[in-house]
């Protein structure tokens, strides 16, 4: 009996002619549209405004793109021309910016991403709901939740952003990344851990009415998202070629902040008594 799985799942999920569509997109698709889903039931279910959830959807995804792709650019390329170990020449993103916007190539990154959806949720929290940027997140990161996830597992369908070679009978063989020895399924752990951090949120929200102390709900979805993260970038192999020479790699140092953050929004508001909210 084999003590590894071989994966060779065809990224591609219909191609007709000039048109491609991939089962990463498909993902990136449905997170948004079942988050957008619950978003609407927790509106609902408070009686908001129907469309608060509408134009909070619109917010998110276009704060979630260009967050996720500026982040990959800035955090994870060259900002300017370099030359390879073959003497081949690639383009920076700073002196190309308009490789900016070829998303289609991939480049997206989990951290900027973060980013983006905490500067749109300031833009929307000003301009409608106008209920406190800890209250949107306090109920916005169920959602969250669930696109991580979708995306999560559309990069195991892509066969890409996986751990270092394990002996476990769970590690996966990625074929179609040239791979010969299993290594660690590190999207499906962190697949695990956006559940994980749905299943703790909701349950804080529905059951403990934990949005009484505004930002714990946040603050403890923060601690488990971006620790597990940071842990288990110590078994995921460097995105980027630059990260071998560096103590903590990239993905660990940009958890940090969210990690503190995270600490310190449940210290201050267990301060604090609870606040009946409407």
């Amino acid at each position: 009996m084999l003590n590894y799985i071989i994966w060779n799942f065809d990224p591609i999920l219909l191609s007709l002619g000039p048109i491609t569509i991939h089962w990463y997109g498909l993902m990136w698709g449905i997170g948004f549209l079942v988050g957008f889903e619950l978003m609407s039931r927790i509106f609902k279910y408070e009686n908001h405004p129907k469309e608060w959830a509408d134009k909070m959807f619109i917010y998110m995804f276009i704060g979630t793109i260009i967050g996720a792709r500026l982040g990959h650019c800035l955090f994870y390329e060259h900002w300017f021309d370099w030359i390879d170990a073959y003497g081949r020449t690639h383009e920076g993103c700073i002196s190309h910016p308009l490789n900016l916007l070829k998303v289609w190539e991939g480049g997206l990154s989990s951290h900027g991403g973060a980013f983006g959806i905490l500067t749109s949720m300031y833009i929307y929290n000003r301009r409608v709901s106008k209920k406190g940027y800890l209250w949107i997140f306090d109920r916005l990161i169920m959602p969250i939740a669930v696109v991580g996830s979708c995306i999560r597992f559309g990069n195991l369908l892509n066969s890409e952003i996986y751990g270092e070679v394990t002996t476990m009978p769970w590690g996966f063989i990625f074929v179609r990344d040239g791979q010969t020895l299993p290594a660690h399924p590190t999207q499906l752990y962190e697949t695990l851990y956006c559940l994980v951090t749905l299943a703790v949120s909701s349950y804080l929200f529905f059951k403990k009415k934990a949005y009484e102390r505004k930002g714990f709900i946040f603050g403890t979805s923060l601690i488990i998202i971006f620790l597990t993260r940071f842990f288990l970038e110590f078994i995921k192999n460097d995105q980027e070629s630059f990260e071998a020479e560096m103590l903590l790699n990239m993905g660990q140092i940009l958890s940090i902040p969210f990690i503190i953050w995270g600490g310190w929004l449940i210290y201050n508001t267990m301060k604090k008594p609870r606040i009946k909210t409407d």
